[in-house]
């Protein structure tokens, strides 16, 4: 007996320490939240969204220009890292035990680890400088980098979880490889990677840093790919270092629609998850 309540005390006692790290972890998340919805709704309108910037000192205006660079550079990147991110998945997976394998799973761990503003450098040197000039695909590559990494780890954890018999089984009927892998294995594990892309285009939205270095920003509305182009986050940190108190209500305000943006995508992974399960079981 003395046994037995010395070890439901230490259960009661662990079970209160992992609630305790919990609530920890989540007050400066409530914090951030409440402080964010606070300030930025004050702000938040339909011309946010529909307006052009005015100068400082003039109220009004919005940041459309903003908004779409900040979805054309996303859709480019997304062009760019998530088929090399799911094909290094993929090898990662099928190759496990190779040195180049082992190699490129180092490789996309010490990738997602690095900060952002070096890779903002390197894009810099890779597709800045030789062109002399920035440009939305010099953004959409730098975001790109950053992704590749989360993608590609993400779609290998996922297709190791894919129990080995549904392989075996597609191999025995006469599939190739390639075939049992891209028509079986992906497919069993498509949600989950489905996931892992929006969780990686979350991450990459509130990126600054390499944007200051590749697509610079611009004042006026553009969809030029071969010039520099507006973006959420470079033009969030210049209204709010500014001395104009319209731009700087309208920097909560779209610091409010990004977090809103990472909020629906947590929220779009789990349903698309939950929903092909559904749907297959």
């Amino acid at each position: 007996m003395t046994h037995d309540r010395v070890r439901r005390g230490l259960s009661a006692v662990f079970v209160a320490a992992c609630a305790a790290a919990v609530l920890l972890a989540l007050v400066p998340l409530a914090l951030i939240l409440f402080f964010v919805i606070k300030q930025g709704v004050q702000a938040l309108n339909l011309d946010l969204f529909t307006q052009m910037p005015k100068p400082a000192g003039e109220a009004g205006g919005g940041m459309r220009n903003a908004f779409v660079g900040t979805l054309i550079m996303t859709g480019l990147a997304s062009l760019f890292a998530v088929p090399i991110g799911i094909m290094s998945g993929v090898y990662m997976s099928e190759y496990k035990g190779t040195r180049l394998a082992l190699v490129v799973r180092f490789a996309a761990d010490t990738l997602n680890g690095v900060p952002s503003i070096v890779i903002g450098i390197f894009a810099y040197g890779i597709a800045v400088l030789p062109f002399r000039h920035f440009s939305a695909l010099a953004g959409g590559f730098a975001l790109g980098i950053m992704m590749i990494p989360i993608v590609a780890r993400t779609t290998e954890e996922l297709l190791l979880l894919v129990p080995d018999t549904m392989r075996e089984g597609a191999l025995a009927l006469g599939a190739t490889r390639a075939r049992a892998v891209f028509s079986v294995i992906v497919p069993a594990a498509l949600p989950g990677i489905v996931t892992g892309v929006v969780l990686a285009l979350a991450r990459i939205a509130g990126e600054t840093a390499p944007l200051l270095f590749t697509a610079l920003n611009n004042q006026f509305f553009s969809t030029n790919l071969l010039q520099p182009i507006a973006s959420t986050t470079v033009q969030i940190y210049n209204y709010a270092t500014s001395a104009s108190e319209d731009w700087i209500r309208q920097a909560w305000a779209a610091a409010l629609v990004l977090v809103m943006f990472v909020f629906a995508c947590s929220l779009a992974a789990r349903f698309v998850t939950a929903r092909v399960q559904r749907l297959r079981g």
